[in-house]
């Protein structure tokens, strides 16, 4: 029997080092593709070798943003069942491509968020090409720590940590916006306290109106379709706000051709957007309220029911937020890259940069391919590790997302999808402790406490029967060896005691939100920028050396 389970363990490490070097080979393909084409669609241009290299850098960056920031937009789905890891992978590959190459523009800043003055470099195009490179190559390297570690992090802050540290290391202190910093650094707290709120809000609102009522059919077809509304609503304008900015001109400009004329301005406005959200908001109510007369006779009465009702929302849901992300967060990957091709290309530094379509390509695909390849693994922390979800509960956390984005667009506040994602995971799980008063953890915790005060008792009773024998005056040789017993008893009783009460103590932690997970994601969230600034002052000192 021994033999046949060394042989099973055998067999199951082969397959998982297989499949590993599967994956590191077809990265290290897309890697050496990217630098092929690149070194040789520029060659003849100075410094192209630096070109070169960047390019590998920025798909390296990709794969790592599709490995660690698009499991956000799709785990919650994931965990809930609403989908297959499969299935969503091959959605939020497609929509986060998709929306990279359609809705990623033609022009990126050079500089994430401006938290230094490119000034500071003046006409010095190799050390900022020597700085973007650092500051690229340092945010991978965060992000796929990040990664292995089951850590959910911001890909924008990393790269932030990696321009700002970069920066200071090739032009000092003075180079940093720290007005702006101060504000990322506040968005550390803002994004996840507001996703949390607004997740846990919804998530109070689906209980109080449909779970429990005493009819779940009635209150269902009363006001799923209300739910859905506002979600289309909410993700159609956080599509059009964050997905669509960077194309808006060329959107307008097809409205004028096909449809009626309207002025051209560089980005939507919250009125345009919220109101072709309203639009879709209102035919989308009217179909879902069809679609529910249809099926809600076939349903049971119970929560179950009530849950599949969610499920193709939470679809539509994973991949608006995964168009929208790779159109917004590509920028991540590609921006410094950008700036690097326009400095070569140019030989000067500009706050904007223009996109070739391969380094575009660059972006999406490695996005992409890093999710296909390592993007299950975060999936997994995000949708199952934190708290147990289902439809409704993901529900809730997509729309967190949608709607926190809205607002902090329109306050000016910074925030982070990631934190923002984690934030809804977090705010359901604690608004179910809150809530929920006949769970198995809280039983087996009520029975783990009944233990300890029968052991409480024994150790009582032991003590009383040592204490009786020690005051006894005449003490026999039986007495004398039931007292080496008591001793050895009350010490097995102190131990199995101490032993109780710390598991009592860790499953009460436990309870619906895992404190573990929390710890690494809070302290992995205060270190990216730091983290990723260090490292790319390193690498910028590393790199300035070999060329110097």
């Amino acid at each position: 029997m021994e033999i046949k389970d060394i042989h099973k363990i055998e067999k199951q490490a082969y397959k998982k080092s297989h499949a590993e070097l599967t994956r590191i080979g077809m990265a290290l393909f897309f890697m050496v593709a990217v630098l092929g084409y690149s070194f040789v669609s520029s060659g003849g241009v100075p410094n192209n070798l630096f070109l070169a290299i960047a390019t590998v850098f920025g798909a390296y960056m990709a794969m790592n943003i599709g490995a660690n920031d698009v499991a956000n937009n799709v785990g919650p789905a994931v965990g809930s069942k609403a989908m297959t890891m499969t299935g969503a992978i091959i959605i939020a590959m497609i929509f986060e491509a998709s929306g990279a190459i359609i809705a990623g523009g033609d022009v990126v800043s050079t500089i994430k968020n401006g938290i230094i003055d490119i000034n500071a470099f003046g006409q010095e195009s190799d050390t900022f090409i020597w700085a973007m490179m650092a500051a690229l190559l340092a945010a991978a390297l965060w992000l796929n720590m990040a990664t292995f570690a089951r850590a959910p992090v911001s890909t924008t802050h990393s790269i932030v940590g990696g321009v700002m540290g970069a920066g200071i290391a090739a032009a000092g202190f003075k180079i940093v916006n720290w007005g702006t910093m101060g504000a990322i650094v506040g968005s550390w707290v803002i994004s996840p306290v507001i996703g949390g709120v607004v997740a846990a809000a919804f998530l109070f609102a689906i209980k109080k109106t449909i779970i429990f009522q005493e009819n779940k059919i009635a209150a269902s077809l009363k006001w799923v379709p209300v739910y859905v509304s506002i979600m289309a609503w909410a993700f159609v304008t956080y599509l059009v706000l964050k997905g669509l900015k960077h194309i808006w001109p060329k959107f307008l400009t097809l409205v004028n051709d096909w449809l009626f004329t309207v002025d051209i301005v560089d980005k939507p406005s919250m009125l345009q957007a919220s109101t072709i959200g309203l639009v879709v908001a209102i035919i989308s109510f009217f179909l879902v309220k069809a679609s529910l007369r249809r099926r809600l006779p076939k349903l049971k009465n119970d929560r179950e029911s009530i849950n599949i009702l969610f499920t193709i929302p939470l679809i539509f849901a994973a991949a608006l937020l995964s168009f929208a992300h790779g159109a917004n967060d590509v920028a991540n990957a590609i921006g410094p890259l950008a700036a690097i091709h326009d400095a070569v290309m140019t030989g000067g530094i500009n706050a904007k940069a223009g996109i070739p379509f391969w380094v575009m390509a660059v972006g999406a695909f490695g996005i992409a391919l890093g999710l296909g390849l390592y993007g299950p693994r975060l999936i997994r922390t995000v949708g199952g590790e934190i708290t147990e979800l289902d439809q409704m509960r993901a529900f809730s956390i997509a729309m967190a997302a949608a709607i926190t984005v809205i607002i902090a667009s329109q306050l000016g506040l910074p925030v982070s999808s990631t934190h923002i994602a984690i934030g809804g995971v977090f705010g359901v799980g604690f608004l179910r402790e809150w809530m929920d008063k006949s769970s198995s953890l809280k039983q087996e915790i009520e029975r783990d406490k009944q233990e300890i005060q029968e052991e409480k008792r024994l150790l009582s009773a032991l003590r009383s029967e040592l204490n009786m024998l020690l005051d006894k005056k005449q003490k026999s040789a039986a007495d004398y060896q039931r007292i080496t017993q008591l001793y050895s008893s009350i010490d097995r009783e102190k131990d199995t005691l101490k032993k109780a009460k710390k598991v009592l103590k860790k499953e009460k932690k436990s309870l619906y939100v895992k404190r573990d997970i929390v710890k690494k994601i809070v302290t992995a969230w205060l270190i990216t920028v730091p983290a990723a600034a260090v490292l790319a002052a390193s690498l910028f000192y590393m790199i300035k050396g070999i060329m110097s």
